[in-house]
């Protein structure tokens, strides 16, 4: 069942232009996502009998993951951090600036959005604890 429909992406984030068909090709990477970042909290439990603060909150992370992958055009690292250096079009070039730090170590861009921790955050979904049985 996936977390989130196209009636609550809308009502829950009505300054993102995106078409349902985009909506449901997005949802499942960035429903992926955030079950990683929240050590899959909604495949243990049931998001339907939880907090339904926390549930917003995920929800409206949700909806900034799928922005973020819309924003980006990949749902991939790989293609998230591929751009290409420069291209050039008759007379104009455009030149990126360098994926490596001074250090020549690699800059990339992370798969999940910076705004995704912002809905989570005080939510409990980001506990690293260890379970004591």
């Amino acid at each position: 069942m996936p977390y989130l429909s196209y009636s609550e992406f809308k009502e829950l984030a009505p300054h993102i232009e995106l078409v349902e068909t985009e909506f449901e090709k997005l949802l499942p990477k960035a429903s992926d996502v955030l079950d990683n970042v929240t050590s899959h909290f909604y495949a243990r439990y049931d998001i339907e009998k939880d907090n339904s603060w926390r549930v917003k909150q995920f929800k409206k992370a949700l909806c900034a993951q799928i922005e973020y992958f819309n924003e980006v055009g990949s749902t991939t690292s790989e293609g998230i951090n591929s751009t290409p250096r420069s291209f050039t079009a008759g007379r104009t070039t455009v030149t990126n600036d360098s994926r490596y730090k001074t250090s020549g170590e690699n800059e990339t861009k992370s798969l999940i959005s910076d705004d995704v921790f912002i809905y989570l955050e005080g939510t409990g979904l980001l506990f690293r604890g260890v379970s004591v049985w």
